[in-house]
């Protein structure tokens, strides 16, 4: 139940937002939203795939 819920919601994330490594950002700098997306993404994603 709890993956399905992760892979449905990742993705909604690949949709959604945006994909900052195709983007090739630096993370050093990028702005706090920049980041708290980035991290939101890779969260999911890691949740996904367990």
């Amino acid at each position: 139940m709890k993956s399905s819920f992760f892979k449905l919601l990742a993705k909604l994330n690949k949709a959604l937002l945006p994909s900052f490594t195709k983007q090739r950002l630096d993370l050093s700098k990028a702005s706090k939203i920049q980041l708290a997306i980035f991290g939101w993404r890779l969260y999911v994603t890691k949740r996904a795939l367990d």
